[in-house]
């Protein structure tokens, strides 16, 4: 039996026609600030970085550092 943690750092923008895009990315440096990744999400919709279905990133909706623990409490016999 094992437990694992994870943390992943989420950020959610709005796009042109009004839909949620979520960007994830794992393992986020312990030392970020919400200024930091405020910034980034600043170039990442003026530069256009990214197109979605629903056309360009245009406003940023949240942000947050996702922390999980998983306990697998069954070990398959060998």
């Amino acid at each position: 039996m094992a437990s694992t943690t994870k943390k992943v750092l989420r950020m959610t923008f709005n796009n042109s026609s009004g839909n949620v895009v979520t960007i994830t990315l794992p393992d986020p440096m312990a030392s970020l600030t919400a200024a930091q990744i405020e910034a980034v999400m600043d170039q990442i919709i003026t530069k256009n970085i990214f197109i979605t279905t629903g056309g360009e990133l245009i406003s940023k909706r949240d942000i947050k550092i996702i922390d999980t623990t998983t306990d697998d409490l069954y070990d398959q016999p060998v």
